[in-house]
């Protein structure tokens, strides 16, 4: 297993950085680049709100999640593309649990054309690094609205493993049933998933 740097769970704003992306703490100064980056309705289909409604609607959603930031509750990440500087997307840390030492990546969008490069894979090879190597993480768990078949085969591809399906787990914002798949990779198995997303990084 992989060596862990703090025996103790707790999650706090930190940078970390990459090749292509470098994620750092959600702030104000993301809003202009979020907004204008968020241009298609379909990045927030599968996600708990719809889109921006104009700027300061972005300037809100980042003002409540910097709120639950402070609260301990989650830790909101800018993802900022190093070449150009632009926010392009967020993502997070969720449901963290300190006693037992688990904690979720959710609340991932990236604007559109990034979506299918290797952003993603190399933002989930950060955070779960952080997680399984700098904190104590047991379990990162990954979870998406059942219909959204790219997400589901994304996490699969990750080398996470299905768990089950909560159904009816939410009301989605257009007001639809959604059931939630869940997914999870544990400590014993990040090595692997490691090497795995190291070999699709170096392609």
């Amino acid at each position: 297993m992989a060596h862990v740097s703090n025996p103790n769970l707790d999650p706090q704003p930190v940078t970390l950085t990459g090749r292509l992306v470098r994620l750092e703490p959600l702030g104000l100064e993301h809003a202009d680049d979020l907004y204008a980056v968020d241009t298609d309705d379909s990045i927030w289909r599968y996600l708990p709100r719809p889109a921006f409604s104009g700027l300061e609607d972005a300037q809100e959603w980042i003002e409540q999640s910097m709120a639950q930031t402070s609260r301990g509750e989650r830790v909101a990440f800018a993802v900022v593309h190093r070449e150009t500087g632009q926010a392009i997307g967020s993502t997070a840390y969720l449901d963290i649990d300190r006693p037992n030492r688990v904690l979720e990546i959710g609340m991932t969008w990236y604007a559109t054309p990034w979506q299918r490069t290797g952003v993603n894979t190399e933002c989930k090879y950060l955070l779960m690094g952080h997680a399984f190597e700098e904190q104590s993480a047991r379990r990162v768990c990954l979870k998406t609205d059942s219909r959204n078949q790219r997400s589901r085969q994304a996490i699969l591809r990750l080398g996470a493993v299905e768990e089950g399906t909560w159904r009816n787990h939410r009301i989605a914002w257009d007001g639809a049933d959604r059931h939630s798949v869940f997914y999870s990779v544990i400590d014993t198995e990040w090595p692997d998933v490691k090497l795995r997303l190291e070999g699709f990084m170096r392609r």
